[in-house]
């Protein structure tokens, strides 16, 4: 069985160009899937079949996880037969016939500006991590990429003087993304005082090529970059649940409230689909208010 998921995740991994972070989440998944086979007694991957999955997903239903949860569980295990049938470990196919459960759809959470200004000035700019700090929150911000994309940066992949820096998205495609004059400003601290400073605790700093460092100079990890959102979320006293996705979902929703075409917004988030990019065209209180203001005849 090991055997079979380490297959699974290094093909995601390369194949499917998947982030740390799915990669996690698929093999917690999956292992807790495994644990509910073994104590089933089921042979592997010869009992996996419908009714085996149908069990798995009624157990996790028993014990009170949510429709969205057994929905992702659901879909690793997809994921995860799909490749083994295509590999010509599994001959059954009777799993495909199982629907998701159905949920409703979840709105992104998201800052307001003012929010999100109380953020970015948030770091404390006269240290290296500081200067740091402020240009990630700055680059999240200005760009809205995605964690996983944030961290794979190389000091070659930015061009400050245009304002731009090139991203590896899903499955592997480059995109360009734009940066702002706050942006670039913070971005210019941080190489020319913060990144040098830290760059000092790596003794192959010569060799370092990544942007974004962490405290031992090198490589900053995805969960680094949310651990250091978490931080100064707490500072500021925002609402718990931000994370650094949640800046992504502020840079889109801030963009459609300010009238950018729905269609540009898909292109900069590096959405295939724009079905996916729909979600943020929801409506802010602001919004609301002054809307209300404007029609009701007694506001």
């Amino acid at each position: 069985m090991v055997d079979f998921l380490g297959s699974f995740l290094t093909f995601l991994q390369v194949e499917k160009n998947a982030s740390p972070h799915t990669i996690r989440n698929y093999a917690e998944d999956l292992g807790q899937f495994f644990q509910f086979l073994e104590k089933e007694g089921a042979s592997f991957p010869q009992d996996l079949d419908y009714l085996a999955i149908r069990h798995f997903l009624a157990l996790m239903q028993a014990h009170g996880y949510e429709r969205r949860t057994i929905a992702r569980k659901l879909a690793a295990i997809r994921s995860f037969l799909r490749h083994l049938n295509r590999e010509g470990y599994l001959a059954d196919t009777s799993w495909t016939t199982i629907s998701t459960p159905r949920i409703g759809k979840k709105l992104p959470k998201f800052l307001y500006v003012d929010e999100v200004f109380r953020l970015l000035a948030a770091p404390d700019s006269q240290t290296p991590a500081g200067l740091r700090d402020v240009a990630i929150l700055e680059f999240l911000y200005s760009s809205g990429v995605r964690v996983s994309e944030l961290v794979a940066l190389e000091l070659q992949s930015l061009d400050l003087n245009r304002g731009q820096a090139i991203v590896m998205g899903k499955g592997g495609c480059e995109r360009l993304v734009h940066l702002g004059r706050f942006a670039r400003r913070s971005l210019l601290a941080y190489l020319e005082q913060g990144r040098p400073e830290i760059l000092r605790k790596n003794a192959d700093g010569d060799r370092e090529g990544a942007l974004w460092l962490n405290k031992y100079g090198t490589r900053l990890s995805d969960r680094g970059v949310r651990r250091i959102v978490e931080k100064y979320v707490r500072q500021v006293s925002l609402a718990k649940g931000i994370s650094p996705h949640s800046i992504r979902h502020s840079f889109a929703t801030h963009l459609l409230n300010a009238g950018a075409d729905l269609r540009v917004v898909q292109e900069l988030l590096g959405h295939v689909n724009i079905s996916t990019t729909q979600i943020y065209t929801h409506i802010t209180r602001d919004q609301l208010k002054e809307v209300y203001n404007g029609a009701h005849p007694r506001a």
